[in-house]
């Protein structure tokens, strides 16, 4: 009797998601759920704003413009920051909490932008969803450790986390777009609250910090110790998320002043989503030979060398190339940090560090974006330029590795 060919794809497919979200025990499972119920909120919300003035900010028109909407990108993190790290950092139980809030609260936000897409509402309520949705990214890092069966997996299930939630936003958009053809934007909103609701019920099932850890406080202040290894990571990070925004602005502005179309830009937008789902792919294996901080070093070496080619040969090829080895280097350096950070910290105060760190890569990111955007840098001269930032902070970060911690003998 012959077998199925097509019944045994599907079962193979079946057992690789089953892995793929079960791997890491029932925590990680529900962890993971809530990873796409977000993203699949996050990317509903996403086309039903397509097209109006928040989403649909034209680089081509001004690069005032542009910068109104950097600032735009990085104004949740600076509401945020301070507020969420206070919380978390004295009281460490109510990250669950936190998370949860945060779905309700944009199930709310999407409700109430229901008919309001056209009206000033747009702007508030889009800002309340860019830092609700940082307070999951937050939350979610914050609590992966106590998630997994073998803690000691960080960088491994990082890296699914990120799988997850690439497959979850590319499962929402045709269910998107049907439901914006059917019913506007309206439908759109109401699949995205109801993504957030199942992210809030399924979040109440994950398990929360133990209580606060022992602090170092002076004056009554909490202060935040980082290990020196963490620190170091988190600046080199820095790096290539500052890279990263330079690159994409700097082709942005390349592509306008060509007559380049919307379909060239989308094309290097979309490499640089296929770098990162590579890169999500790829470091659990990385991870089985390399420390967390070697995989950061190689980060920096993929962006220098990326940038250098690309400014011997630049096109659309080239660009699309550049942005992928971009969104890979990113991904790499991203997923490795995240792991070195959550195996360094103690659970009671990672919601504090994991807020710290994305506070400093967003704000890396926007720093680099400025940079083409204030300054019309040619393409010939910006990309060596980002070439030789690369390989200086490798060179750099590769010293600090060599360099033994004060009062510790290199032997």
């Amino acid at each position: 009797m012959e077998r199925d060919p097509t019944r045994g794809r599907a079962t193979r497919l079946r057992g690789r998601v089953r892995s793929l979200f079960e791997t890491g025990g029932l925590g990680f499972r529900d962890l993971a759920l809530t990873q796409v119920a977000s993203t699949a909120a996050d990317t509903l919300v996403a086309i039903a704003l397509a097209g109006t003035l928040f989403f649909g900010v034209p680089t081509a028109e001004a690069r005032g413009n542009v910068a109104l909407y950097l600032l735009l990108t990085v104004a949740p993190f600076a509401v945020i920051g301070p507020l969420l790290g206070r919380i978390l950092d004295r009281t460490p139980v109510a990250t669950r909490g936190a998370l949860v809030v945060a779905a309700i609260g944009r199930a709310v936000l999407a409700v109430l932008l229901l008919g309001r897409v056209d009206s000033l509402w747009l702007f508030p309520v889009a800002f309340g969803l860019l830092v609700l949705s940082r307070v999951h990214g937050i939350t979610r890092n914050a609590l992966l450790p106590l998630a997994l069966d073998r803690p000691t997996d960080l960088v491994a299930a990082n890296a699914r986390l990120a799988t997850i939630g690439v497959a979850g936003g590319a499962i929402a958009v045709p269910l998107g777009l049907l439901a914006t053809w059917v019913g506007g934007p309206g439908g759109a909103l109401a699949l995205s609250a109801l993504a957030a609701l199942a992210a809030a019920t399924i979040g109440r099932r994950l398990p929360e910090p133990d209580a606060p850890s022992r602090r170092i406080v002076t004056g009554g202040a909490v202060r935040l110790h980082l290990p020196r290894k963490v620190r170091t990571a988190q600046i080199a990070t820095a790096v290539v998320r500052l890279l990263n925004g330079f690159l994409l602005l700097l082709l942005a502005f390349a592509f306008r002043e060509s007559g380049a179309g919307v379909f060239d830009f989308g094309a290097v937008l979309a490499a640089a989503g296929g770098g990162f789902a590579i890169a999500a792919l790829t470091t659990p294996r990385l991870e089985r030979r390399l420390r967390e901080e070697p995989m950061v070093v190689a980060a920096l070496a993929v962006e220098a060398g990326a940038a250098f080619s690309a400014g011997q040969w630049f096109g659309l090829p080239a660009a699309a190339g550049l942005a992928f080895a971009a969104g890979f280097a990113w991904g790499v350096a991203k997923l490795s940090f995240d792991g070195l950070l959550q195996g360094s910290v103690p659970a009671s105060r990672r919601g504090a560090a994991f807020t710290r760190s994305e506070t400093v890569f967003s704000l890396a990111w926007v720093l680099g974006a400025i940079v083409p955007t204030a300054l019309p840098l040619p393409v010939g001269l910006g990309l060596p330029l980002a070439g030789f930032a690369a390989l200086a902070a490798q060179i750099v970060y590769v010293g600090v590795l060599l360099t033994p911690p004060e009062g510790r003998p290199s032997g």
